[in-house]
Parts: C-alpha cells; structure tokens; sequence
C-alpha cells in the first residue's frame, strides 16, 4: 500500500498546509489503524502520542493535473485506491453544513480541487502520480 498526497502547487504556503492537514485528518479518521503508529513513551517516561507510521510524500501539481488525478481516481480501475480531495467548494466554506449544500449544487466540471489524498496498492498509485516532483 502506497499513501500520496498531490496539492496544487500555486497555493500560498498558508493554504499548502491546510490542505495538507485536512487530508491527513481525514485520511487518519478512515484508516487510523494502519497509518497511526502506537504511544511511544521516551527514556524519561513521557508519553507520545502516536504519528504517522509511514511516510507521506507530498507532491506538487498544477491545479488541471490535480483535477484529472481526481477524476481518474472515480474511474472502476482505480476502485481499489481511497480518495479524498479537498476542494476549492470546501475551502471557501465556513461550516461543514455550508459545504454540503454547495457540493450538492456543482457539477464534476465545475469543480477543483487544492489537493486530494490517496491510499492504495503501489501501482495504482504510482500511475496516477509518479511523474510527479515532491513539493517544495
């Protein structure tokens, strides 16, 4: 398994992060047990709480080839590989009921994305996104 995230490069860096946190926090809520590692308590006996147990390259894309990696990821071949994107429709949104009813009302067309998450077998993952650099 194969975890990415691919975010539109010509965001300011204020929004890079947060587009990188809300996927994280969305992709940790679905599958927390196979991402999260465990407590660690360290040589004084302080405890800290699990991070990441795998690494998580971020990419940098344009903002059309993060819109095509995320439609592509709708098609049945790629049914094995979890998505979650965050939208543009959801940034602009001040609470997740606002988001709601705005999703409802666009079209695949209309919509784009800041970035999208994805989980999956290596190879499925790596031809939606290995042509791509890391984002610096």
């Amino acid at each position: 398994m194969k975890l990415v995230m691919v975010i539109n490069r010509d965001l300011p860096l204020g929004l890079v992060a947060n587009t990188a946190a809300v996927l994280g926090i969305s992709l940790s809520k679905i599958y927390q047990e196979d991402i999260v590692g465990g407590d660690i308590a360290d040589a004084d006996g302080n405890l800290h709480l699990g991070i990441t147990a795998q690494t998580i390259p971020i990419l940098s894309a344009s903002r059309e080839q993060v819109k095509e990696i995320r439609e592509a990821m709708f098609e049945p071949a790629f049914a094995e590989v979890a998505a979650i994107d965050f939208s543009e429709a959801a940034q602009r949104c001040l609470n997740y009921e606002q988001y709601i009813r705005s999703l409802a009302q666009l079209s695949a067309e209309e919509l784009f994305y800041l970035g999208v998450c994805m989980y999956g077998p290596k190879k499925k993952v790596n031809k939606l996104t290995g042509s791509l650099p890391l984002l610096r």
